[in-house]
């Protein structure tokens, strides 16, 4: 199984664990921390050479991740993940009925009735996300670990960056979460979400497509809005040249983790959800 890795770890030995970890049809990664001083101890990032097609082969490179990664085969106290695909949806809490939750998807997202549909609260914005977890992910999980959390990662994505936002002198914020194949547009004025929405692109002009019509809709200059980046996009990437092309104001997101250095296969911004 070809799987490609990167990975930081420092040599210190945690006795009181935590296990975060997240995944997509395009990758997984995982950090553990240690609980006591509150520190990272090890980051790994696992890229697919291809996206994959399914959550049952997902699970099956997840499986075959962890019968060979030893930094995997430990006692965690505590367990996290994060489920990253776009299927969900914000909901706001004056429409929101917790025991009804499939009309939420319905209009946008192709369910089937076997499909389970849960929600997180998102209590920095008064809102919900509904969503579709790949359970049989979640029920492998609870073999290996017992009882754990999880959340969407949308939902972990709004709540960082609501709070980064908190007493900033810019009125609105653009940010856009950057994967493989699938990137997050998150719009915040005034501290409150104006929109988010994620959308699946496959080349340059897509991708920029689908934030100048954003930028249209919500009437924000190109030529005046900042726009933040984060997750996987460096300046020397296509995708960042063709909006330099357009945008006038850009930067990466500042995070709040300073794991790696600048040596490191990795930047700061690049895991901003699972890290910081």
């Amino acid at each position: 199984m070809q799987l490609q890795k990167k990975s930081k770890k420092f040599s210190a030995i945690a006795q009181n664990k935590n296990l975060s970890i997240q995944f997509s049809l395009d990758g997984f990664s995982f950090c553990i921390t240690d609980l006591t001083m509150k520190e990272l101890n090890v980051f790994s990032e696992y890229v697919f050479e291809k996206t994959i097609a399914s959550p049952e082969l997902l699970l099956e490179k997840i499986m075959y991740i962890f019968s060979n990664d030893k930094d995997l085969q430990q006692d965690f106290k505590t367990v996290s993940a994060i489920h990253q695909n776009n299927l969900a949806t914000i909901v706001p809490n004056d429409f929101f009925d917790r025991n009804n939750l499939v009309p939420y998807l319905k209009y946008t997202i192709k369910t089937l009735a076997t499909d389970f549909i849960t929600y997180d609260n998102l209590s920095s914005i008064n809102a919900n996300t509904v969503y579709i977890p790949y359970v049989n992910i979640n029920n492998y999980l609870f073999q290996n670990f017992g009882e754990f959390e999880y959340k969407h990662h949308a939902s972990v994505l709004i709540d960082k960056l609501s709070a980064t936002v908190k007493n900033s002198s810019i009125k609105t914020s653009f940010f856009v979460n950057v994967a493989p194949n699938l990137m997050d547009l998150v719009v915040i004025e005034n501290e409150k979400l104006i929109l988010y929405n994620s959308f699946s692109y496959s080349c340059k002009e897509d991708f920029i497509y689908y934030i100048l019509f954003t930028a249209e809709q919500l009437e924000m200059n190109p030529e005046e809005f900042q726009l933040t980046f984060l997750g996987k996009i460096e300046t020397d990437s296509e995708l960042y040249k063709i909006a330099y092309t357009y945008i006038r104001n850009i930067n990466f997101i500042k995070s709040s983790t300073c794991f790696f250095n600048e040596d490191d296969d990795f930047s700061n911004h690049s895991n901003y959800i699972l890290l910081s």
